[in-house]
């Protein structure tokens, strides 16, 4: 009696594994050409809405980047910095840092999406087209933050590029609120 028991287990094991081996392979029975050619069909025959919600979604989605990214630069940058936290000798000077140089990256990423949003509606691509350069030199700042090395041109280019993101979004129909990210948002990027 005591040497069947492993057996069972065996076996058990054995059984589960074939159910499993079988369903995998049954949910997996479309080919790749079939699916890719299905994507193909469905992606060029155009329904009259598809380019109107298209736009809809790109206005949503530069407005919750956007936002997010504004939330972010005054919360933990601006707000801070005014208030005298990155000064050496400040009480949480260190703790500030961090922030800021987490919410510097998170502000950069999230303008950057705003920006690659605003393409998908012209009106919005045409406002936001003038500030990409300009998005594009916060790439390091917030590195510059986080060593303590940020001085006020640098924290005055993150409200100048925040408060012009909010303008064109504002002259294209999609006005901006800021939206403080948590701090699981701010450490995932």
């Amino acid at each position: 009696m005591a040497s069947t028991f492993p057996i069972r287990r065996i076996v058990v094991a054995v059984v589960l594994s074939c159910a499993v081996l079988v369903s995998t392979t049954a949910c997996g029975g479309e080919t790749r050409s079939t699916q890719s050619a299905a994507l193909t069909a469905a992606e060029s025959s155009p329904s009259p809405t598809a380019s109107a919600e298209r736009q809809k979604l790109a206005k949503t989605r530069f407005v919750a980047n956007a936002g997010l990214a504004a939330g972010a630069a005054y919360q933990w940058i601006v707000k801070p910095y005014k208030a005298g936290k990155f000064k050496k000798g400040a009480k949480g000077r260190t703790f500030a840092l961090v922030k800021a140089g987490l919410a510097g990256a998170f502000t950069y990423n999230r303008l950057k999406a705003a920006s690659e949003n605003a393409k998908g509606d012209p009106l919005l691509s045409k406002a936001v087209a003038p500030l990409s350069s300009g998005i594009d030199s916060l790439k390091g700042l917030g590195s510059k933050l986080r060593k303590g090395e940020a001085g006020d041109a640098d924290v005055g280019m993150f409200e100048k590029m925040i408060n012009g993101v909010k303008d064109a979004g504002q002259k294209a129909g999609a006005p901006v609120k800021d939206q403080v990210p948590s701090a699981g948002q701010l450490s995932g990027g």
